[in-house]
């Protein structure tokens, strides 16, 4: 940026410096939950206020013609809205012949950068997912957004969209008091912290109707983002289409891990399609309901996060945009990864290799450089058992969008399926030295607990098998205090009484050569169709004011050569026939 363009941006990169300050004293301070969450509230709104400020001083020679280029991908059918002809459903598009022809190019190219080089297990998993093994991954409880309807059309919006909407309307009225413009802002930052009586108390306050009809609107109620559907003919069985490809790959961990020899570490992948039932799509292909997602898993002992090849990376120069950088205002800024990691900014090698692998593929397949960015992920964003995580972002005529996600999600999503399933999902890590600990476990006469509980001997005794050490040392109390008497054990909502003397608690010592680890989790998660929309973006050319192209790199251009007759003879055709066989 030039020095003219940084000096008015210098007051908007020291009013974000001063939040981030203040929300750093506040956590310092340990300070109630509510002020923590407006001062975030306002540094993120200020942080809008910036990045605005910079897209708006891009050069306009910098920026494409949006409507050309879509009207180029459209003319040409790389893609189009699906069933057209029945008027169209927001958020799904087909490919044509073109769209798809690219579409197979960089899902090639992809195949051989990272599953073959990387010697990755591939696996293709159901879509349709039974809904307990989202339950596990937390998907059911909180994969929602806020909705509201239009109460005689029935039309949906994003809750926290329409709002915000219809409070940035609201604001560009100069004759607006600044009584009035201040409550408003301060409504604007809180947008994203609310909950559903506060965006009913904002819908009411301001009268805001629908956009469409100018109707009333509904109260704002929770809208899970999957779709829903039942497997079977009973309908018994709840389901849902995958939000994500990833949940598949857990579940398959046991199986990979013994194909792959009870070996850490080693990546799973997978290539496939993706279900979010999003409320009001917008922004063509960048928010869509059906979507193609390649995503990695890449399993490592969490004591040991370095990668064998990472001296391979390490002088690659990535552009970093640290959560430090977003707190204190500053700009991102070109680091190479090696450095990067060695300074503590980016978590571990493994971490940092994906980096700059995912640099290298976007830049290969058509994304410019100089477009491209590494978001961490500030504190108020990230998982509470995510590490550390970063997101490639590349510049768009929409600004910038995430378009692969980078993540260190440690041990979460392989506990959450042991816990659910009762089946234990950790791998094995040869000890250095022989060692000896102490066990403790429930020893149970399966003999007389079958004849008593019959079909529910089973339910008990797998129980007793995977109580902790915590959970045994509670139960030998219980069992003490008995005596004679019956135990009562509540296994998923029933109750078993058995008799205390079928129980004893087993105390010993024993030699082991290996540990059990649950290992950690790096993610690298690519949205096809996005990357797909900003090569198009950054390869866009208007010639001559009017003829548009697209002038994509071979490696996923649509097509590689054209043989092209300048003639109708129809004696040059044999040698047309010729050139192309």
């Amino acid at each position: 940026m030039t020095s003219e363009i940084e000096e008015l941006l210098k007051p908007l990169r020291l009013a974000v410096a001063e939040q981030g300050e203040l929300v750093k004293k506040l956590k310092a301070e340990k300070a109630p939950d509510i002020d923590v969450t407006r001062a975030v509230a306002e540094l993120k709104a200020r942080k809008n206020t910036l990045e605005n400020k910079i897209e708006e001083l891009i050069p306009k020679e910098n920026k494409i013609d949006r409507s050309k280029l879509e009207d180029l991908l459209k003319r040409r059918f790389f893609y189009d809205q699906s069933f057209a002809i029945y008027g169209g459903v927001n958020g799904l598009y087909d490919f044509g012949p073109m769209g798809c022809a690219t579409k197979a190019n960089l899902l090639n190219e992809w195949r051989k950068f990272f599953i073959l080089e990387e010697q990755m297990l591939e696996i293709d998993c159901s879509m349709l997912t039974p809904a307990q093994v989202l339950v596990a991954s937390g998907h059911v409880a909180r994969f929602s957004d806020f909705m509201v309807k239009d109460v005689k059309s029935g039309e949906c919006f994003r809750a926290d969209h329409l709002i915000e909407a219809h409070l940035e309307k609201m604001l560009q009225d100069k004759k607006l008091a600044a009584e009035k413009r201040s409550e408003i802002e301060n409504h604007l930052r809180q947008v994203d912290n609310m909950s559903a009586s506060d965006m009913q108390e904002v819908i009411s306050k301001y009268n805001m109707k629908s956009p469409i009809t100018n109707n009333d609107l509904t109260e704002p109620v929770a809208f899970n983002l999957m779709f829903a559907t039942s497997i079977g003919p009973t309908g018994t069985i709840k389901g849902f289409l995958r939000p994500e490809t990833a949940q598949g790959m857990f579940v398959n961990f046991k199986r990979l891990l013994e194909f792959n020899q009870g070996k850490l570490p080693f990546a799973a992948a997978q290539i496939g399609n993706s279900f979010r039932n999003e409320i009001s799509p917008r922004s063509g292909l960048l928010r869509v309901r059906e979507f193609t997602m390649s995503e990695i898993e890449h399993f490592v002992d969490p004591t040991d996060k370095d990668h064998p090849k990472f001296t391979n990376v390490e002088n690659v120069e990535v552009v970093l945009y640290s959560a430090e950088n977003q707190v204190s205002g500053q700009s991102a800024q070109t680091v190479k990864i090696g450095d990067a990691v060695r300074s503590g900014l980016v978590n571990n090698e493994t971490l940092g290799y994906f980096i700059a692998r995912i640099f290298l593929f976007l830049t290969r397949c058509g994304v410019k450089k100089e477009k491209l960015r590494f978001r961490q992920h500030m504190s108020n964003e990230m998982a509470h058992y995510a590490c550390d995580c970063w997101d490639a972002e590349i510049h768009t005529s929409y600004g910038w969008v995430e378009c692969v996600g980078c993540a260190d999600r440690s041990c979460y999503d392989l506990t959450q399926h042991a816990q659910h399933s009762g089946v234990k999902l950790a791998a094995e890590k040869q000890l250095p030295q022989p060692k000896v600990i102490d066990v403790i476990e429930v020893v149970a006469d399966k003999g007389s607990i079958g004849k008593l509980f019959k079909q529910n001997a089973k339910i008990i005794t797998g129980y007793l098998e995977k109580l902790n050490k915590k959970q045994v040392e509670e139960l030998e109390v219980r069992i003490q205090n008995a005596a004679e008497g019956e135990v009562e054990l509540e296994i998923d909502g029933q109750k078993f009484n058995v008799k205390a003397n079928l129980l004893k608690v087993k105390k010993y010592q024993k030699t082991v050569h290996v540990e059990e680890i649950v290992p950690s989790v790096i993610e690298p998660s690519f949205g096809i169709g996005r990357i797909m929309y900003a090569i198009w973006e950054h390869n866009f050319v208007v010639r001559d004011a009017q003829r548009t192209y697209l002038a994509l790199p071979p490696v996923i251009a649509p097509y590689k050569c054209s043989v092209l007759p300048l003639s109708a003879n129809e004696e040059f055709k044999p040698f047309i026939k010729k050139l192309c066989n």
